[in-house]
């Protein structure tokens, strides 16, 4: 994709008196994804957004609309939009590298979004000597400055010809792993288990290269709202099955490609040939005893 025509900041890259002039523009753009507008189901028109007094219920313009905090239910502390204005922190357009570090010295939980950094054409002997720099000793540098208002860590990176600079997210604005995960239950996994996940992921193992992946949820849409146009609906999917614990071990086998366990041998019963043959032994033979049990009776020898 090629970079936005119009850069989202320019200033200055500053490493101790050496000063790089520079220009943002974003890495993302969510452009060419399948965007949606709200429309009345009835008219098929589509629908316009207003905000509304909660209690009057009247229209409020745009004019008549100022930040509020809240500090009570319904009581707010009303901010005009000057005043928050006034708190935004000034920028003299500097990103002041302040320490080198290596990449993985920060949790990539961290990252926010990523901005190619290009050079000016007149600081494009500084560019690259901070970047060739940064590249031959294998390490990122960590600045700060105002972008879009705001006061911001920012991560420079050499990428390619250039730079890649990712805002940081500040330590309150990402959640404790700990918190999240406190739920997840102590369980040893060991043994033909451990060993056919850790085949699995050898199988599995490879290079990441974007152009590989495809959006399923946007050629879906596409799908869909092809399907629609022709008067066609979409067969619904049925949900994954879930492996449950007493098909885990299965299930790993089958995608490892190994066979699976054979069943623990039964003693071998009697077929229905040699049972009938024996029923009939067993028959005659209790007719046999029979006879001569009323051959030796008292009444059979009187006679």
């Amino acid at each position: 994709m090629a970079v936005a025509a119009r850069a989202q900041w320019k200033g200055y890259v500053r490493l101790g008196e050496v000063t790089v002039p520079v220009a943002l523009y974003t890495a993302t753009s969510t452009s060419e994804r399948i965007s949606f507008h709200t429309v009345n189901r009835e008219t098929g028109n589509r629908v316009r957004r207003q905000f509304v007094d909660s209690v009057t219920g009247k229209t409020v313009e745009k004019e008549d609309q100022v930040k509020g905090f809240e500090i009570d239910k319904d009581r707010y502390v009303v901010l005009a939009p000057e005043e928050v204005a006034s708190a935004v922190p000034e920028s003299d357009k500097t990103l002041r590298v302040q320490a080198f570090i290596t990449c993985d010295d920060i949790d990539k939980v961290y990252f926010d979004r990523p901005y190619y950094l290009t050079p000016d054409r007149l600081g494009m002997d500084a560019y690259t000597l901070l970047r060739d720099g940064m590249r031959k000793a294998n390490v990122a540098g960590i600045a700060q400055t105002v972008l879009f208002r705001r006061m911001r860590t920012v991560l420079l990176r050499p990428h390619g010809n250039g730079l890649i600079a990712t805002t940081l997210n500040f330590d309150y604005e990402v959640r404790s792993a700990e918190e999240a995960f406190k739920d997840i239950p102590e369980i040893k996994i060991e043994g033909e288990m451990l060993d056919l996940a850790k085949h699995i992921i050898g199988m599995k193992r490879g290079t990441f290269s974007a152009d590989e992946f495809d959006d399923r949820y946007e050629a879906a849409l596409a799908e869909l709202i092809k399907a629609k146009l022709e008067g066609k609906t979409l067969p619904k999917r049925a949900p994954p099955k879930v492996s449950t614990p007493n098909e885990l071990l299965e299930a790993l086998r089958q995608s490892a490609g190994v066979p699976a366990a054979p069943e623990p041998k039964r003693r071998a019963g009697k077929t229905g040939a040699s049972r009938t043959k024996t029923a009939r032994s067993t028959a005659g033979k209790a007719k046999t005893k029979a006879g001569a049990k009323r051959a030796s009776s008292p009444q059979r020898r009187a006679s």
